[in-house]
């Protein structure tokens, strides 16, 4: 049940980011700048610039909109072309990725067995984080231009100096949501596709060791023979001598008669 929540929250929060996304594509007011009191004029006492990715307007006091489309492509500034085609990359990518996730979530009936659902869900991950870091780029990649601009010291004072729009501003939420909706999808299948690797320990049948080879184990050269074992080893050395004595005694009491009166004779 939990895993059920938390894809159906990750497709939620992705779809959402995709949904900004792709809203500030057709929006205004990328980049404005107003100026104001133009040529000692009484009539146009404010005016505003402002431009997206696909024109250039102005608006003066009357509310009138003067707008200059952009050119064909190879005409236009190239870090224009470079966001347009990072914010495509991503959508293109984040299409993908919500199809492979409606498949591979687990309340969906479509995609095969468990197993392989959690496999399609995680390359729909992978297809969100990739995209969203492409639009990350794109906008970081606008914003960074509008920077440049309006903190260069050398710029020319005539020069119109535009600060940041609401679009960018929606966009990034837009990419940290699809980024979030990434993160969920990935904390649900990842145990599954990768699961921790088990220690499987081994263990041999005992065998039984005599009394006289357990001294010889594998532990004779890291623990010392216990004092009982070295008292049963001088207890069976003194009983081996004592009876090699006997046995020599026996040996010179087996002499006979007849080497007796021998030796008699001898003498």
């Amino acid at each position: 049940m939990r895993k059920r929540l938390f894809q159906i929250l990750g497709f939620l929060v992705s779809t959402l980011g995709w949904v900004f996304v792709s809203c500030t594509m057709a929006m205004d007011y990328w980049r404005v700048s107003q100026i104001g009191g133009q040529g000692g004029s009484f009539i146009i006492k404010v005016a505003w610039y402002w431009s997206n990715l696909w024109k250039d307007c102005f608006i003066d006091s009357t509310a009138v909109v003067n707008c200059r489309d952009y050119a064909v492509l190879w005409s236009v500034t190239p870090y224009i072309q470079g966001v347009r085609g990072l914010l495509m990359v991503g959508l293109g990518l984040g299409f993908v990725g919500a199809i492979l996730a409606f498949v591979g979530m687990e309340c969906t009936y479509i995609g095969g067995s468990d197993k392989i659902k959690d496999k399609i869900l995680f390359a729909a991950a992978v297809f969100h984080f990739v995209g969203g870091i492409s639009d990350i780029s794109g906008y970081c990649l606008y914003i960074n231009r509008i920077a440049r601009t309006a903190f260069n010291p050398n710029l020319d004072p005539t020069s119109l100096r535009y600060d940041i729009g609401t679009p960018l501003f929606l966009g990034l939420v837009g990419a940290f949501l699809i980024l979030v909706g990434a993160v969920f999808y990935v904390v649900t299948v990842f145990r599954v596709i990768f699961p921790e690797s088990k220690v499987v320990y081994a263990y041999t049948s005992r065998s039984y060791a005599t009394p006289r080879n357990r001294s010889k184990s594998l532990y004779t050269g890291y623990y010392r023979s216990s004092r009982q074992s070295r008292m049963s080893r001088q207890s069976r050395k003194s009983m081996e001598s004592s009876s090699s004595k006997s046995s020599e005694l026996s040996k010179i009491s087996q002499i006979t008669a007849e080497e007796i009166s021998d030796r008699d004779a001898f003498v």
